[in-house]
């Protein structure tokens, strides 16, 4: 009976200690915030682009619409060769050009004659959308697909019965390829083109052709978790350049009221999102190895090299937005030598500079913590755990912390992350090294979002500090990483 009175007054200890750590309420939400598919996509960070059409064949980056089906005809095309090429170079998802401006389609729609269906390619037979889909399921990589608004060949463009093609396209795309991840649509609304040999130009009304609430809305009833992205969304936003590059300041919010895919005048404001923005609506960073986005042999000198790519991986992911990089295959039907090289080259260029996080094993002290409950120590900030975080009280919007190594070591990055499921909130920081015998600041920023990384002067130093300077409400951090 002793040892039952002994064990019943542990348990209750316990049960007391338990409850000490969780009677601290968590921080409330700051709204919008991301969906948990949404945080999937985050969590993808990169991803590929792969242009491969009829103008892969013409040497054009816009196709006119009138470009005879018979120059289709790649001569050694494996689909495996691109996805596995993706795959071992790090990539998450892929995004295929199904239908570019010129309305040529890579599966044998029966919408339209203008397909592959009419092509060289496999007598007839060939379908490049379940090709590059089953790939993606073998592989494990995300498929995603873009089905251009604009369409230069088909003879009703302009008109309400396109409006009806279009949707047929995409029901068809929906229905019959697995699931997609995220569907790409750009602002190219019209022009001189084709048109069933009306060779005219085209203008529409892009805030009201198209009608994407109901398009929309249509995909979402055959498929609930895919991703929209436009210039203003819904889901996922353009960064506004093709240059690889988002926003020092980049809040994953925007109001999108009255914003629609094309209107001019919005890339500085799609760079850097709306810190007051009513939906969560991150930025996705559309970038070509080439400088073309099909492949053009002139360009196999012109691929980005490694070095390159790790510059834009920093500006991309390293600032809270989600690398969609494209990948043109050639008119033999596979990603170039040099493409794969120096795919290759920047795989290896990411996983030396990220080996070693020097926080692992480190210590951390913050000035101060949420309650004082363990449950938002600084000590969460490198546990590994992404579900874990430091927090301050409601009432400082400010804070900092402190990670010491234990001894001096060579800092070249520091890597931050909110715990962006209760939202955005860090407006200013600073990042400082202890130097001789004092703090010395080595970088500083304004948002952080799901990810930022700061390149610094190589500096050697046993401790970093980062100072959270002004923040919408108290901070919420998850993970830091030093290397």
């Amino acid at each position: 009976m002793k040892y039952v009175g002994m064990i019943k007054a542990v348990i209750l200890l316990l049960a007391i200690a338990v409850e000490s750590v969780y009677a601290v309420e968590p921080p409330a939400p700051v709204l919008p915030v991301p969906s948990e598919n949404q945080l999937a996509w985050h969590e993808m960070e990169t991803n590929a682009f792969i242009h491969f059409t009829i103008n892969t064949f013409t040497g054009r980056e816009w196709g006119y619409g009138d470009e005879s089906l018979t120059l289709f005809n790649p001569s050694a095309l494996n689909v495996d060769q691109w996805i596995s090429t993706l795959k071992d170079t790090g990539f998450k998802g892929v995004i295929l050009t199904c239908k570019h401006h010129d309305g040529f389609c890579l599966w044998p729609s029966k919408y339209t004659e203008h397909s592959i269906k009419n092509s060289p390619y496999k007598n007839g037979k060939g379908d490049l959308v379940r090709e590059v889909s089953e790939a993606c399921r073998k592989y494990n990589l995300k498929f995603g697909v873009y089905l251009s608004p604009w369409d230069r060949n088909h003879k009703d463009y302009g008109k309400p019965a396109y409006i009806d093609y279009y949707r047929n396209q995409l029901k068809e795309l929906f229905t019959d390829y697995g699931p997609v991840f995220e569907m790409w649509f750009d602002g190219a609304n019209g022009g001189n083109g084709y048109y069933g040999g009306a060779r005219e130009t085209r203008k529409i009304d892009p805030k009201t052709y198209y009608d994407w609430p109901t398009t929309l809305a249509l995909i979402r009833n055959i498929q609930p978790q895919v991703l929209f992205f436009s210039d203003s969304g819904p889901d996922i936003r353009w960064v506004g350049n093709e240059k690889g590059c988002a926003g020092e300041t980049n809040w994953n919010t925007l109001t999108p009221d009255t914003l629609y895919p094309g209107k001019p005048g919005i890339g500085d404001l799609l760079k850097t999102g709306s810190i007051d923005g009513t939906k969560w609506i991150p930025a996705e960073v559309d970038v070509s190895i080439r400088p073309g986005w099909f492949y053009h042999s002139e360009e196999d000198a012109l691929v980005k090299t490694p070095e390159q790519l790790f510059d834009i991986y920093l500006t991309s992911v390293g600032r809270g937005a989600v690398l969609l990089l494209n990948v043109p295959p050639d008119r033999r039907g596979l990603i170039h030598e040099n493409d794969v090289k120096s795919l290759e080259g920047f795989k290896r260029l990411l996983d030396s500079v990220f080996a070693n996080n020097l926080a692992e094993g480190a210590t951390v002290k913050a000035s101060a913590y949420r309650g004082k409950s363990e449950k938002y120590a600084p000590l969460n900030l490198i546990d590994g755990n992404k579900e874990t975080y430091w927090a301050t009280d409601d009432e400082e919007n400010t804070g900092r912390f402190e990670i010491d190594f234990g001894k001096p070591q060579n800092v070249s990055y520091v890597l931050l992350q909110e715990y962006i499921k209760l939202g955005q909130r860090i407006k200013s920081f600073s990042v400082d090294a202890w130097k001789d015998n004092k703090w010395r600041q080595i970088s500083e920023g304004t948002t952080i979002g799901y990810k930022r990384i700061l390149r610094v002067d190589p500096v050697i130093t046993q401790k970093i500090r980062v100072n959270i300077l002004d923040s919408k409400a108290c901070p919420v951090l998850s993970n830091v990483e030093v290397y």
